[in-house]
């Protein structure tokens, strides 16, 4: 019987695909993909992976985040995260741990020269920019009228997946045709469902892609590994849960103390308890104690 392929989009899976000393050359075709360089000038050649294990602490502490931290041959700092739930803080998030690896580079004494570009990759299973209806947006500083670029030290990324429609991609000639405007797509095909027909043909036509399937394939094969795997699923949805259950809970509070406010300033305006019950929906007892 054939085992179900492991959800690459779930973190402690994406890392072991793409945060890998084994299989760098993943990683390098995914950065060239993201930042569009390849054939260019720009094209990374190697990547050096900073932080391949997964953590020892990890099984103990399943609210852990798993990321991908990498540097690049031109000593471009790169971290990338995948989300698969709305946690409704990525923006907040993402200048934090912007921030923190770019400080991290500096040591006491250091001359700011010694500041190389950082750029943070969020890959999203779910819909956050408004804004637009692209999947694919790149973040720079600058300025607000003539959207002259400030530096180039700070690019932020983000891919929501749920925004590229599979199904618009029937063929795997309309993939390659989208593919010389757009490298990142078959990644994010990828990404989205790896058993797909499309990806089989265009593991093909891509070796790092395929390589990319044969680790997912080997992976979700392990005992151990979908044990790990299943295990992060929960926490995810445990954590995610936690956070709904939160600002309802805040959402539910608020209410109330608007209710009371209202119901007091109608007590002040000469209503009676009764009045006021009927207006906020209060029992007689929570606007008794208003007064």
């Amino acid at each position: 019987m054939k085992r179900e392929i492991l959800d690459p989009k779930v973190d402690f899976v994406f890392k072991q695909i793409f945060g890998s000393e084994k299989h760098p050359e993943i990683l390098i075709a995914f950065l060239n993909s993201v930042f569009g360089t390849k054939g260019t000038e720009d094209e990374i050649e190697s990547v050096k992976i900073e932080n391949p294990d997964i953590d020892k602490d990890w099984e103990d502490d399943k609210f852990s985040r798993l990321d991908v931290k990498a540097t690049t041959n031109n000593n471009t700092k790169v971290n990338i995260e995948i989300q698969l739930k709305n946690q409704y803080n990525m923006k907040r998030r993402t200048l934090y741990y912007w921030s923190k690896l770019f400080e991290s580079q500096m040591e006491e004494g250091d001359p700011y020269q010694k500041l190389q570009k950082t750029v943070t990759i969020n890959i999203l299973n779910f819909n956050y920019l408004r804004e637009n209806n692209r999947y694919h947006n790149a973040y720079v500083l600058k300025e607000k009228e003539t959207n002259e670029v400030l530096t180039d030290l700070e690019e932020i990324h983000f891919i929501e997946l749920p925004k590229l429609d599979a199904n618009s991609f029937s063929s795997i000639d309309e993939v390659e045709s989208k593919r010389e405007q757009d490298d990142l797509i078959p990644w994010a095909l990828f990404l989205k469902n790896p058993d797909s027909e499309v990806i089989r043909m265009l593991e093909e036509r891509i070796k790092e892609l395929k390589e990319a399937a044969e680790v997912l394939e080997l992976l979700s094969h392990d005992k151990k590994t979908r044990e790990l795997y299943e295990s992060r699923q929960k926490a995810i949805h445990d954590q995610v849960t936690n956070i709904i259950g939160a600002t309802e809970e805040a959402r539910e509070e608020g209410i109330k103390i608007g209710k009371l406010n209202t119901a007091k300033n109608l007590l002040n305006m000469g209503l009676s308890i009764e009045q006021a019950c009927k207006a906020t929906g209060l029992n007689k007892e929570e606007v008794e104690n208003l007064k």
